[in-house]
């Protein structure tokens, strides 16, 4: 063989093992971990106070941004499951309008939102990755700090859990090897009963808060 075929094989050889070694370390596997900023924006609708000349709707809860982790498992390449974390979050409430007048700010209260859907992937390997996906969420509801602000006050307090649907769309874009850009909406049924408590902490249901958040997300990933 001359010396010319040689070195083209050799070429060819070279090649290929590059390719490979390219490929294997494009390999992903299972496992995604996201940082994402969420903007949490609550729909605000409220049941009306009439004892309080509190209107239908005047109960809102302060839109923020928060962080989130969350933790994805691909089941296949089309299926995988996603689990969203945070800490507890801080909320301030205010009664737009009442007998008080208004805006009148009555409290805070901390709540801890985790999420868990199953995810469609439409396009698995591509640049661009759109997915759907549906599941439940659990909110935890603590620290409640909140009250009527007459002479005395008169306390309130919350529902301490809220089980709901939650529902999400978005997209991963492949940066580098490995490494994503994320966009990422989510809705979330949440709602809590409001209750005065009286000194002898007797409960009574005033009114029912309809929160069912807007979750808008951007972030980074990366793949295992």
């Amino acid at each position: 063989m001359s010396l010319k075929w040689q070195t083209a094989g050799v070429a060819v050889v070279m090649s290929m093992l590059a390719m490979g070694a390219a490929r294997a370390d494009d390999q992903e596997g299972p496992w995604e971990v996201r940082l994402r900023a969420v903007y949490l924006a609550f729909a605000q609708k409220s049941d009306a106070v009439p004892a309080l000349a509190v209107p239908s709707d005047a109960i809102h809860v302060n839109d923020k941004w928060i962080p989130d982790v969350d933790i994805e498992y691909f089941f296949t390449p089309n299926w995988s499951s996603e689990l969203v974390l945070t800490y507890p979050q801080k909320q301030t409430v205010t009664v737009e309008k009442s007998a008080l007048g208004g805006p009148t700010e009555i409290g805070t209260f901390k709540h801890l939102p985790p999420t868990l859907t199953v995810k469609y992937n439409f396009i698995p390997g591509g640049v661009v990755r759109p997915y759907v996906g549906i599941g439940i969420n659990l909110t935890l509801i603590s620290d409640v700090n909140l009250a009527v602000p007459t002479v005395p006050p008169i306390p309130l307090k919350l529902d301490s859990t809220s089980v709901g649907f939650a529902g999400q769309a978005g997209l991963d874009w492949q940066l580098a090897p490995h490494w994503y850009a994320n966009a990422d909406v989510k809705w979330v049924q949440l709602g809590t009963d409001v209750k005065t408590v009286a000194s002898d902490g007797t409960q009574t249901k005033v009114s029912h808060a309809t929160l069912n958040p807007w979750l808008l997300g951007i972030g980074f990933g990366y793949r295992f």
